[in-house]
């Protein structure tokens, strides 16, 4: 396809501007980690060595909680001059374009042009320059992608952001895998393997880390790739990332169970109870955490009269009935829980 020089010098300033804002937000990024390591070093008290220190914005003083020293005065408000009070407010009082984001693979620094064929003024775009407004946003779509490697991350990042959507994770989880996947491009894990593999490891890694439960089941039914393989992933990623994931309590699973099952707060008290119990007592050692959560809601919603049948509960935690029914006996037995059928 021919392109005119107008439009190739066009798209070759655009390609400038985008390293260039790179190379800014770097240096931005650098100087604010130095400055947060400045201020994590005067965040003592000199005076009682303490660590509880208020910003006092209204007297613009940095006060000890503990001593009352005023460890500073006068010190700039770099929040807005404005207030909103709720997220439309903040959209369109905000001078400012959008956040900074792993979860797009050029980390929404590029530019796009709109598809409104209209100007910086709201006018109307003229007829004559349709056509070339067309052009340029075409071959804007295609440099946004420069080679295989970014494309790939693209891919990746979309995949990540399809299935934290089936799975209703929220927005530090799909952060948080996306660091975890881009640490994984940057060792050279990726190479053969999947792309899908080693992104939903990265997101069950990333939901071990935020103590957002979700099983592997849970990640293979919206992933691409078998349960086997995810975890074979996972445990190669973690091993070479050193991810520092400790494992997880069945205490987690608990209020997502009791919302799928419409249980209310005092059911969902008393089976974190009976899980911390057993925690005491080492029941949980060695054993599924969904199947203990389970267990251990079905034991609470009989005490609090809100009782759920063993089928029900099975079909909320994803655990078969085989497995609440003997959970449930051990706990009953352990903890000395009188249950009447």
């Amino acid at each position: 396809m021919v392109i005119g020089m107008v439009e190739v010098e066009k798209i070759r300033e655009l390609q400038l501007q985008r390293e260039t804002l790179k190379k800014r937000v770097d240096q931005k990024t650098k100087e604010t980690e130095k400055k947060k390591i400045e201020e994590s070093v005067q965040s003592v008290c000199p005076e009682c060595g303490s660590r509880q220190l208020v910003h006092d914005y209204e007297r613009a003083e940095l006060v000890c909680q503990n001593c009352g020293l005023v460890l500073d005065e006068e010190f700039i408000d770099r929040g807005p001059e404005w207030r909103a009070f709720d997220h439309d407010q903040r959209m369109k009082r905000s001078r400012v374009g959008a956040p900074m984001t792993f979860t797009i693979h050029d980390k929404g620094l590029s530019t796009m042009i709109d598809w409104r064929n209209r100007d910086s003024y709201g006018r109307a775009i003229s007829s004559k320059n349709r056509a070339q407004l067309y052009r340029l946003r075409k071959w804007q779509r295609r440099i946004r992608v420069s080679n295989a490697t970014e494309r790939n991350l693209a891919f990746a990042l979309s995949e990540l952001d399809r299935m934290a959507s089936a799975l209703g994770l929220p927005r530090n989880v799909r952060e948080t895998a996306a660091v975890v996947y881009r640490d994984a491009v940057d060792k050279n894990l990726i190479r053969g393997r999947s792309i899908e593999g080693v992104a939903a490891a990265a997101l069950y890694a990333a939901c071990r880390q935020c103590v957002v439960p979700r099983t592997l089941d849970e990640i293979a039914e919206v992933s691409r790739v078998s349960r086997k393989e995810i975890g074979r992933t996972y445990r190669f990623i973690s091993r070479e990332l050193s991810l520092k994931l400790l494992p997880t309590s069945p205490i987690d699973y608990v209020p997502r169970f009791c919302s799928g099952l419409k249980l209310k707060g005092e059911v969902q008290s008393r089976a974190v109870e009976i899980l911390r119990q057993a925690g005491e007592r080492e029941l949980t050692s060695g054993r599924g955490p969904t199947g203990v959560a389970a267990a251990a809601i079905y034991i609470s919603s009989i005490l609090g009269g809100e009782r759920r049948t063993q089928r029900e509960v099975a079909e909320v935690a994803g655990v078969t009935e085989v497995t609440i029914r003997n959970r449930y006996k051990e706990l009953a037995e352990k903890l000395d829980i009188e249950i009447i059928l």
